[in-house]
């Protein structure tokens, strides 16, 4: 039996999208593939936006390309990164991505880059 972990999923999202909000769906809708095997092996998957966008929204910004974004968007990675057990590093351009897996190690919290090296999901 694997322990299970609350898996922070990392990757694209707003990166390399000119804030374009179809091709922002199109790179959540990547991460949350990922939720399923995570979920399958008995893991908790967690996306930041799935935070960070209503947090937005109660606040009255526009959406993630709103100047409170800034102040909403990574800080809630890092705040999740205070309750998760590992990172799933997708592959893919991401400052944000790339500044939470370096936040993940400064806590020696396991860093995946694939779903086959997260516990419970290789055959």
């Amino acid at each position: 039996m694997t322990t299970s972990m609350m898996i922070l999923i990392a990757g694209p999202y707003a990166s390399g999208t000119n804030g374009d909000p179809a091709r922002m769906q199109q790179n959540l809708e990547r991460l949350e593939e990922a939720a399923w095997p995570l979920f399958r092996a008995g893991h908790v998957p967690m996306i930041g936006e799935w935070v960070a966008l209503p947090v937005l929204s109660s606040a009255g910004a526009s959406g993630p390309t709103d100047p409170l974004a800034e102040q909403v968007m990574y800080p809630t990675a890092e705040r999740l990164l205070q309750r998760c057990d590992a990172v799933l590093r997708l592959p893919g351009e991401s400052r944000g991505a790339d500044q939470d897996v370096a936040i993940a190690r400064s806590r020696n919290l396991p860093v995946y880059f694939s779903l086959d090296e997260v516990p419970g999901i290789a055959a």
